[in-house]
């Protein structure tokens, strides 16, 4: 619960907040389960709140330091953290559904099982972060830093993923269904098990990434760099390779089937 002096603080407003943030470095503040919904917090030096449980649907945090804060369980539906420091908060199970996150500094973060579902996330840096499980369904990844993310289990359904940089990313068992992937850098990225169907990966740089037993039926994979893929026992049924270099992958146990290969014919 809420300590009443801090939230007292808080509501105080950002000049009587900042000074006393000055001068009790040593205390962590205690926000929990408090009611900020569209509250104006925008620059708020924020780092290291407990914000566990809180309500900050509509709030406008934009350039807001949030970094090592606690947002656990949180309520973010429709926050606006465009540009917020965000980097090793905590907000597994965090409800962040549509909100808005455009160049905002989410790395080392932790969001499992969160709600991300149609959030505004372009341009964003979540390097390292662990997204186990998290629902990212709709969501504007559009070129977001996701280097060595965790993204195993996430649902990334119809999720825009254009240009992302996703090297080293593990995304197995992630269900990517009708995801756009374009221009994707996926190198040494782990896709293994993971749902692909009608996928959209033209021109994606898939150098060296494992794609064993990823299900990739319908998925268009024109222009796309599959040199040294693994792609073992991966379902390439009606699948698009036009143009695709496949030199070097490993394609044993490969399901070809009605799939357009990369000279253009289409394979029986």
């Amino acid at each position: 619960m809420a300590n009443i002096e801090h939230l007292a603080l808080l509501q105080a407003g950002a000049v009587r907040w900042i000074e006393w943030r000055t001068t009790n470095p040593q205390i962590e503040p205690d926000l929990s389960t408090a009611n900020l919904q569209k509250h104006n917090l925008r620059g708020a030096n924020l780092q290291g709140v407990n914000f566990s449980r809180v309500d900050l649907s509509h709030a406008l945090l934009v350039r807001a330091n949030l970094s090592y804060a606690n947002l656990s369980s949180a309520n973010l539906y429709q926050a606006k953290l465009s540009e917020a420091n965000l980097s090793a908060a905590h907000l597994s199970v965090a409800n962040l559904s549509q909100a808005i996150l455009t160049q905002a500094n989410l790395s080392h973060t932790t969001l499992i099982g969160s709600n991300l579902s149609e959030a505004d996330l372009r341009g964003a840096t979540i390097i390292n972060a662990n997204l186990i499980g998290t629902d990212f369904t709709g969501a504007n990844l559009r070129d977001a830093d996701l280097d060595a993310a965790q993204l195993n289990r996430a649902h990334l359904c119809f999720a825009n993923l254009i240009e992302a940089n996703l090297i080293e990313t593990n995304l197995s068992e992630a269900n990517l269904y009708a995801a756009d992937l374009v221009g994707a850098y996926l190198y040494k990225a782990n896709l293994e098990k993971a749902r692909l169907h009608k996928a959209h990966l033209s021109s994606s740089y898939l150098f060296r990434a494992n794609l064993a037993e990823a299900d990739l039926t319908g998925a268009d994979l024109g222009w796309a760099n599959l040199k040294k893929a693994n792609l073992a026992g991966a379902n390439l049924r009606d699948a698009n390779l036009r143009g695709a270099n496949l030199t070097g992958a490993n394609l044993i146990g490969v399901n070809f089937q009605n799939a357009i290969m990369p000279d253009g014919r289409k394979h029986d």
